[in-house]
């Protein structure tokens, strides 16, 4: 959706007193006034010397071939990528690695009764798109990481098949054991549903594209509009990332050519039934054969039909064989070493690797990367040096498992947890919105730098575009906050990208950065997801690659240059209140709910019991909810903000100050800082997920891509696992309070050099 000019006249006439962007100062957070203005100053050198052209052609280079995983065109592209940063001057290497990556052997979906069909499994060639036809290097439509099956069984519509839907389906006198479920794609990430389906168990799961989500229900499909044609099929993985990530027969340790390998069968992030995506064209005759209860309103799609959810009478067959091949990746890793401290590290970085051509993912993320990488050495060239040392990752293997960068994090990770300062990710790009996610201790360092961003089509700054939207779009919570809080929030981070082993493995500060929300983008993990798809339909002429370029850079250049690294701590305090609270509201909504149903339950067997002409299944009582004793975490967090509130007022007082400040100050203080996201760890990792060791961030076992904040709790408060909840609690509480030390010892070492006249 794309904001007109007379909703921007709104949007500033919603803002009271906006100051004049032109008149007022703008601080660097990490720099003194001095700083900040040579600065400005280098970033406007920068924004000079940065080329669209550039994009489009390494574009339409990068994405003319099929790259996955393993792939004769994915090696030249890293070869490609590896040569460009060495005719910049970085100092570069391809490091690999050894990983499970099965392809397909056999394919076979066919429905047996009431009618026989035999789904057609494949994406036509478009002639309007140049590489569509490109067959012999391309990937068929699967799901790396389902098991091998030969099953057959009556059909059943699960609409998500997220956990809410089963509970729906059992109100409903549906059982899935012994059936074959089919979902939509959407709402969670796909390998969740194969996962509750076997939880459930069901014998295997076909995913379908429905036109309701990314068809013809959202505007006119490809080659005539961007979004997803009936042909369209969604590849991707299912290997279950909320045990671990990286590849799944060596957790914990890099997948080197001779490292201790776990049997296949061991692994528990394999699917255990076989799972299956397809085409919109393909499921229709599929869900038009199915009978049984109307499913409700809100599961129906876009298809012409009558969505009913089954069982039956339509019987499918579904048999799958792969090769379980190891295969080699390439990260492509280039450095820029820093000329005052070498051996604090700011990492950079976006995946190369595609399912198929993979114009938008991930290449137009990956060519603003190389882009603000070959501006940044030229500014080198003019003397100019980074205080830290830049890395810049173009990593493999990312669509099966973000395989690349976590084998490189296992690799390195004692060096990272001493050197690294920040990751900065990138994926996906496309025009519209800037979005941000992952480490709210650098929400105000990102909130200047969007602040200094202008969008290229509003000419305003991201950051008030961003406002904008929200105001007038967002949540009750969201246009709240945009009216009254200083700087917008950072969203927390959940998974489904390379950030993910950084922060979330071993607890490094990071973020994830991209535009989109103005495109017309129906061909994720598509053979149409192709260059001639890009420049029609995403970002034509690359106006929002290069802000992507632009954004990234003043990342990477102020983390380099900062005197103090930019780390601040109301926003995250501000944050985790904000947690605490959901937490409160959930076990209130959960009680509520939960008293509602159970009295339903009592007063309909009691009326089934005095009139047998009535009947009622009745559910399982769900028990009651307790009251929770919250006091420890709250307590946390009251103590991280009052000390967020003290670092800050130490910070200002010390870094306003006139003159220069103390070498020695400066180098205890990023000492701490540098490290304060690593408090948010611990090495017994999360319960049952022992790789994922950050206590705030994780993705949710049955969302995927979508973040639990404060993952312990709440997750243990939505299973129903009291013990385990009140337990958490206190883990967390300990965790904030260990994070709350930092930040008072930062606090301290402030204090302590102003008074050392």
């Amino acid at each position: 959706m794309q904001l007109k000019p007379v909703l921007i006249l709104i949007f500033f006439l919603l803002l009271p007193n906006l100051p004049d962007a032109s008149t007022t100062e703008k601080p660097l957070l990490g720099f003194t006034e001095k700083q900040a203005a040579a600065q400005q100053a280098l970033e406007t050198k920068f924004d000079s010397l940065l080329k669209s052209s550039n994009l489009k052609e390494w574009m339409q280079r990068l994405s003319a071939r099929p790259h996955h995983t393993g792939s004769p065109y994915g090696k030249e592209n890293a070869q490609f990528i590896a040569e460009l940063f060495r005719s910049w001057g970085y100092q570069t290497e391809i490091e690999e690695f050894k990983v499970l990556f099965p392809t397909p052997r056999t394919r076979l979906l066919e429905m047996e009764a009431p009618t026989r069909y035999q789904t057609e499994l494949s994406e036509p060639e478009v002639k309007e798109d140049h590489t569509s036809g490109q067959k012999n290097e391309q990937l068929p439509t699967y799901n790396a990481y389902s098991i091998d099956g030969d099953v057959t069984g009556e059909l059943v519509y699960v609409n998500y098949g997220v956990p809410k839907d089963y509970d729906e389906l059992k109100l409903r006198g549906v059982d899935v054991r012994g059936k074959i479920v089919i979902a939509r794609y959407g709402e969670s990430w796909r390998g969740v549903k194969p996962k509750v389906a076997a939880e459930h168990g069901a014998i295997g799961c076909i995913i379908y594209s429905d036109p309701q989500n990314d068809g013809y229900y959202q505007g006119p499909v490809y080659p005539e509009g961007g979004y997803r044609n009936e042909n369209g099929v969604q590849r991707g993985s299912v290997l279950d990332f909320t045990e671990h990530d990286g590849d799944p027969l060596t957790p914990f340790i890099p997948a080197t050519e001779n490292a201790k390998r776990i049997p296949r069968e061991k692994s528990n992030a394999i699917t255990k039934i076989p799972v299956l995506p397809i085409s919109s064209k393909d499921a229709l005759p599929l869900l038009r054969t199915l009978s049984g209860p109307v499913a409700p309103e809100s599961w129906r799609g876009s298809l012409p039909i009558s969505y009913r959810i089954g069982p039956g009478p339509a019987k499918v067959h579904l048999k799958l064989e792969f090769n379980w091949d190891l295969a080699t990746i390439r990260d492509v890793i280039a450095r820029m070493p820093g000329a005052e401290f070498p051996d604090q590290w700011i990492i950079r970085g976006n995946h190369h690797d595609a399912w198929v051509n993979g114009a938008t993912d991930p290449i137009s993320g990956l060519v603003a990367l190389l882009e603000e990488a070959r501006v940044v050495a030229e500014l080198a060239k003019t003397g100019w040096k980074p205080k830290r040392t830049l890395i810049y990752a173009a990593w493999d293997g990312e669509e099966q498992g973000l395989l690349g960068s976590t084998e490189w994090v296992e690799a390195h990770r004692d060096e990272l947890q001493q050197k690294a300062v920040a990751y900065l990710n990138s994926d996906s790009n496309s025009r519209g919105f800037l979005s941000v996610e992952g480490s709210q201790t650098l929400e105000k360092f990102m909130n200047q730098v969007s602040r200094d961003v202008e969008d290229p089509q509003k000419k305003i700054s991201i950051q008030d575009r961003s406002r904008a939207y929200l105001i007038l779009q967002g949540t009750p919570e969201d246009k709240k906050d945009a009216r009254n809080r200083e700087d917008l929030r950072v969203r927390a981070a959940g998974s489904g990208s390379d950030y993910t082993p950084f922060l979330q493995h071993a607890g490094i500060a990071s973020l994830n950065i991209g535009f989109g929300g103005e495109e017309e983008y129906g061909q994720y993990h598509s053979i149409y997801d192709s260059f001639d798809h890009y420049i029609r339909y995403m970002d034509p002429s690359f106006e929002y690659g290069l802000a992507l370029a632009k954004t990234g850079g003043r990342c990477m250049l102020r983390l380099a240059n900062a005197e103090v690294v930019p780390f601040e701590f109301k926003g995250f305090a501000d944050n985790i209140t904000q947690y605490v609270k959901s937490l409160q509201d959930l076990t209130d909504k959960m009680r509520e709910e939960t008293e509602d149903r159970n009295k339903s339950i009592q007063d309909k067997t009691y009326e089934a019991y005095f009139d047998p002409t009535k009947t009622y299944i009745t559910p399982e009582s769900q028990g009651t909810v307790p009251h929770l004793n919250f006091s420890p975490l709250q307590n946390a967090a009251e103590r991280l903000e009052k000390s967020a509130n003290e670092y800050q007022k130490a910070y200002k007082d010390r870094m306003d100050q006139s003159g220069e400040v103390p070498e020695k100050l400066i180098t205890d203080l990023n000492a701490i800082l540098t490290h304060t996201e690593r408090a948010l760890t611990r090495k017994e990792g999360l319960p049952g997920r022992l790789w994922f060791t950050h206590q705030i961030y994780a993705p949710g076992v049955y969302t995927g891509y979508e973040a639990k904040p404060l993952p312990s709790i709440s997750e243990a408060i939505e299973q129903r696992n009291w013990k385990l909840a009140e337990d958490q609690i206190l883990v967390v509480a300990q965790t904030l309070d260990r994070f709350t030390s930092e930040v008072e010892r930062a606090k301290a070492i402030l204090q302590d050099g102003k008074e050392k006249k």
